[in-house]
């Protein structure tokens, strides 16, 4: 196949994943109904169910926006063959390897920086001061932008770096050996995340002693399980939203809980809480998550090799000379709708999780509590209580909220 034949396969790629998602965005937004559920009639009032409603769309008109701007810019940079372009300048003033992938990954990263600062600065400064969302300063939107370009641009030079020296010195199954690296970084970050990503952004604590501690200590106790690592994170610095997770395994497990969380609920509500995230781990789906995504890396690494061999496939980008770095780019375009069906398997299993989890905190806690900790954190982040189920579907990493108060009460 041309080279040609190949560039319009790339494009069609492109279009018919905006289309999709703009398709689904839209029938999501538009399957909003008049009437509050009677589960949420002592939550939702009928001023702030309008408020939700129109707080969901502001944001996807932004996002639609957005999605359309990067869409042009990126048809734009695949028709007039600036990927090669700029490929073959950082290939002729340059002679190092890395410095030539680096250059060419990091030209498209300030573009793609740049294109979505405004966004982000509109959507924090407006829509969510707008709702009553917002309590980040300038200040700290800029230092967070920073630290976000610095440690992208650490991780993903490593990462390069590693890539770019076991595919030199690799002739055969340069794949398996990527495999294993990603992989392992994967891990090492899974374990260390709250120790070494979270503390550049927010100020980790660990729970103080009190009552809700004491609440804790007796329920690790009951159910036999050493919940030692419990931190409060600073997530009002930033944003009234409330929210919780779990991190790591083995030692370096912990549960973190947002100050916001803490101040909106009761202590049986938290244990709830704390109870479905423990949930996760008791039935392994932390371990399960990660031979899935090791699973996908095997997968994603041997397609790159495919891309990489391919000298027409790179070509198509419109530069003279192959490199690996364009190899990575028509990795991208070609990976997309695989992406798409692994995305929504992951988020099946996903959701079946979620259900589990939930099961687990009424089993082992409360199930009650647990309902009316959903609720609050549903209605007080105004989410979309009537997701389109195609929409749920594709994108749902969660069940929807009536979805989860069925399963909880009707178990």
């Amino acid at each position: 196949m041309s080279s040609e034949k190949w560039l319009f396969i790339l494009i069609f790629l492109l279009i018919f994943n905006y289309i999709f998602s703009t398709v689904l965005e839209f029938i999501n937004n538009k399957n909003w109904k008049d009437l509050i559920p009677k589960e949420l009639k002592n939550y939702y009032s009928k001023e702030k169910y309008l408020k939700a409603r129109n707080y969901k769309k502001e944001h996807g008109k932004v996002s639609f926006i957005s999605s359309t701007l990067s869409t042009i810019i990126t048809l734009s940079l695949l028709y007039l063959g600036i990927y090669g372009w700029v490929s073959d300048f950082f290939i002729m003033n340059y002679e190092n390897y890395f410095i030539q992938s680096g250059l060419f990954f990091l030209s498209f990263f300030l573009l793609n920086t740049i294109v979505s600062i405004p966004f982000q600065y509109y959507s924090t400064f407006y829509i969510e001061e707008k709702y009553g969302f917002n309590k980040t300063t300038l200040k700290v939107f800029i230092t967070d932008r920073i630290k976000g370009i610095l440690l992208s641009i650490l991780i993903g030079g490593l990462i390069l770096f590693i890539a770019l020296f076991i595919y030199q010195k690799i002739e055969n199954n340069f794949w398996v050996y990527l495999w294993i690296f990603i992989s392992a970084f994967i891990i090492f970050i899974q374990m260390f995340y709250t120790s070494l990503i979270v503390p550049l952004f927010n100020k980790l604590t660990p729970l103080k002693e009190g009552s809700l501690k004491n609440k804790i200590n007796e329920y690790s106790q009951k159910i036999g399980y050493s919940i030692d690592n419990i931190f409060i994170i600073d997530g009002s610095k930033r944003s009234t939203k409330a929210n919780a997770y779990f991190s790591g395994f083995g030692p370096k497990k912990s549960i973190a809980l947002f100050d916001t969380l803490v101040e909106k609920h009761t202590e049986d509500e938290l244990l709830a809480v704390l109870a479905h995230e423990v949930g996760h781990y008791k039935k392994k789906h932390i371990f399960q998550g990660l031979i899935i995504s090791i699973f996908q890396i095997g997968l994603m690494t041997f397609l790159l090799e495919l891309c990489l061999n391919n000298e027409i496939l790179i070509k198509s980008l419109g530069g003279t000379t192959p490199a690996f770095h364009l190899g990575i780019i028509i990795f991208s375009f070609l990976f997309s709708p695989i992406g798409l069906i692994m995305g929504t398997i992951m988020n099946m299993i996903s959701r079946k999780n979620e259900f589990e989890a939930d099961n687990y905190a009424k089993e082992t806690y409360n199930g009650d509590s647990l309902v009316l900790a959903l609720k609050k954190l549903y209605v007080d982040s105004l989410s979309n209580i009537y997701p389109h189920p195609l929409y749920v579907f594709f994108h749902y990493s969660h069940p929807p909220l009536l979805e989860r108060i069925k399963n909880i009460e009707g178990n």
